[in-house]
């Protein structure tokens, strides 16, 4: 992608383009892979905002448990979307 002929890069294309590989399969043409250290860095961010609203926000237990059990869901969905086992998120309809 960033390499005309094999020998030069692509006018604009960097090398820190060509740093992050990119997914070859038939359903992610040109999708970037996700390094697992943005994975785990999202994750702990997630977990820390999640401590810090259980630990800091004064409101009622029930409601914290309810978004505890939201956001554990929703990593869980983009994890299994980030490792291809869910495919991809955009096809999911709510609704009609």
């Amino acid at each position: 992608m960033g390499v005309r002929d094999g020998r030069q890069p692509a006018p604009g294309r960097g090398a820190a383009t060509s740093l992050v590989p990119t997914c070859r399969g038939p359903w992610e043409k040109g999708r970037r892979i996700m390094p697992l250290i943005h994975l785990f860095f999202v994750l702990a961010v997630v977990g820390v905002l999640l401590w810090l609203v259980n630990a800091y926000l004064p409101v009622n237990a029930k409601i914290k448990k309810i978004l505890n059990i939201v956001v554990v869901i929703a990593v869980a969905l983009w994890l299994l979307s980030v490792f291809g086992i869910l495919g991809s998120l955009s096809r999911i309809r709510v609704g009609r």
